[in-house]
């Protein structure tokens, strides 16, 4: 069980410029970890919940981004966490688990018995110091966060096979063909440092099997079966470019060194911004248990009125005769009209959102503006492509224009009325 004082670090994957394509147009403006959720930077969530973990000594974020574009929120999330906060830029891609050994040195600075590893952009409950708990006790090399599924969408993420009574991984298997199992891999993790071995005798026998290709060429000019070809690309990979899913976790299955532990509570993927919305209501609703004073409240009298739950940035203005909720985030300096009407949607800073406007089921990009009377909205189809609209910075959207399941891109002035359309 090791002694009480045994220390943990966390650390956070973050990704990089080109991962986060699928979130554009709002990551062309910032980093996609850095784009808020309930008010809060995608980060920060994973990153607050590792503040619960007993004994935490620090949390590192690796990535591709610069390092300019993290040291301001490294810097800040440190003070206020009162936990080291470290950012490491990768020089090149290592895969997921050749990654935590690229950086294992660093990693076992503080000599940690235990290492959490958590993807950032997965929205769930974080239940850290419980899946600890059961991570000890199971006594294996990792403990992986599972969720149950619908049998129609597992076959997205990685599924896998557990013992009901001992939870041990039996099978693991990434997007598979056909349908193994409706508990998934929710991407947390927490490893003991036996880990890093089980990496680099991936990357040497990779790198074995390299050498013997090139000894003996000959033998390979063979008609090969589908499965030996997938062994044979494999094989192709740098020797430091090891995948934790495919290259660690499913030979690991079976052998007494996974366990599983299941979240009752909500999981999501945050790919696109449709679910970038839909995760920053499930946070609000959270903050209901975990931050409570950073919800709004307010009945019409002498601010607006509030209904459900909704976060407004201390240094935005509402006009009390405005009404917002439910699942509304308001950021920094953003200024909502007399009479103005939100409704499950993102406000990011410095917009604008005018008299009488409408806003529902949408995102409103930095310093954009929404004209008198005009309708900004969408079905709330969190995975539909033109499900929830969405304006990306400085958008002007003028008086009584109508905007509906839409994406503008910046810097566009919207005069006349436009449905279902992406407008580049």
């Amino acid at each position: 069980m090791g002694s009480s004082d045994d220390k943990v670090v966390a650390v956070i994957m973050v990704g990089g410029p080109t991962k986060g394509t699928r979130f554009r147009p709002l990551s062309l403006n910032i980093p996609k970890p850095l784009f808020p959720l309930a008010g809060q930077p995608m980060v920060h969530h994973p990153i607050s919940a590792c503040k619960r973990i007993p004994n935490l000594a620090q949390i590192y974020l690796v990535g591709f981004y610069e390092e300019r574009e993290f040291a301001l929120y490294v810097s800040s999330i440190s003070n206020e966490l009162k936990v080291p906060v470290r950012y490491l830029k990768e020089d090149k891609p290592h895969g997921s688990a050749g990654c935590l050994y690229n950086f294992r040195d660093i990693i076992m600075e503080d000599s940690p018995s235990q290492i959490f590893l958590l993807n950032c952009d997965v929205c769930c409950s974080f239940p850290l110091p419980e899946m600890l708990e059961a991570h000890k006790t199971y006594g294996g090399m990792g403990t992986i966060l599972v969720s149950k599924v619908s049998a129609e969408s597992a076959s997205q993420f990685g599924e896998l096979v557990a013992d009901p009574v001992t939870n041990e991984v039996l099978h693991y298997t990434e997007r598979p063909e056909t349908f193994v199992s409706d508990r998934i891999n929710c991407g947390v993790y927490v490893f003991t440092p036996d880990i890093f071995s089980a990496i680099q005798d991936v990357s040497r026998h990779r790198k074995d099997s390299a050498s013997d290709s090139d000894l003996f060429p000959a033998a390979n000019m063979r008609r090969v079966s589908s499965f030996e070809a997938l062994q044979s690309a494999t094989k192709s990979l740098p020797s430091d470019f090891v995948r934790l899913d495919q290259d660690i976790l499913t030979p690991l299955a079976g052998k007494k060194k996974l366990y599983t532990y299941e979240t009752m509570d909500f999981w999501e993927q945050i790919k696109t911004p449709g679910m970038s919305l839909k995760c920053s209501g499930l946070y609000l609703h959270q903050f209901r248990v975990t931050s409570p004073h950073l919800l709004s409240s307010g009945d019409g009298t002498k601010s607006a009125t509030i209904i459900g739950d909704v976060y407004i940035h201390p240094s935005a203005k509402i006009h009390p005769t405005a009404k917002i909720g439910p699942n509304v985030s308001i950021s920094a300096n953003a200024r909502v009209g007399a009479g103005a009407r939100l409704i499950n949607c993102i406000v990011l800073d410095d917009v604008e959102i005018k008299d009488n406007a409408v806003v529902i089921h949408s995102i409103v990009g930095w310093k954009s503006t929404i004209g008198k009377w005009s309708r900004v909205q969408a079905e709330g189809e969190y995975n539909a492509k033109l499900g929830i609209t969405i304006l990306g910075e400085s958008v002007n959207v003028e008086d009584e224009v109508v905007v509906i399941k839409s994406i503008v891109l910046p810097n566009k002035t919207l005069n006349v009325s436009v449905q279902e359309e992406i407008i580049l």
